[in-house]
């Protein structure tokens, strides 16, 4: 039986949220499933991911294969850096230290994205008013009286009339 970790859909119309549950591959989307291992909300802002990491783990190592999303997912928690440590046999203490210095870097991004966001929302008024403001009239480009046709002008036609 082939299992894969993936995402089931719930909630209101066009306000979706999800559970990361284990399911067989022949059960549809939103079906029967094995053992839901997580929650996941894009609706917030950040998005909220709550994963029982050691269910996740079992099912990894049994052999369940997650779909990009969830694997997206278990990358944003710290999972799959923190299997790829224990692939390499690092010991305990090293792959703790690792993963706490992961953690503060991401916490700093994080901190930095919403920084950026609120900055972005406050200047983008000002940026508008200091533009209509500095903005000059563009000028005016020299416009042909005639317009341009293709084939013979007029001027050629005028020639041919003459000479007939």
């Amino acid at each position: 039986m082939a299992v894969k970790l993936r995402l089931r859909r719930m909630g209101k119309k066009k306000q979706p949220v999800y559970k990361v549950v284990v399911a067989d591959v022949r059960s549809p989307r939103d079906g029967r499933f094995i053992e839901a291992i997580g929650f996941y909300n894009p609706q917030t802002d950040p998005a909220t991911i709550d994963i029982k990491e050691d269910r996740a783990n079992y099912w990894l190592d049994v052999g369940a294969q997650p779909t990009d999303t969830v694997k997206n997912l278990f990358s944003k928690k710290g999972i799959i850096l923190q299997r790829e440590l224990k692939k390499q046999e690092l010991p305990e203490d090293k792959i703790a230290a690792k993963m706490e210095e992961w953690t503060k870097m991401r916490e700093a991004k994080l901190v930095s994205s919403v920084k950026k966001k609120t900055s972005k929302k406050s200047q983008g008024g000002i940026k508008k008013e200091e533009q209509k403001e500095d903005a000059k009239p563009a000028e005016p480009q020299a416009v042909n009286s005639e317009p341009e046709v293709k084939g013979t002008t007029s001027e050629e036609t005028q020639a041919e009339e003459k000479k007939d």
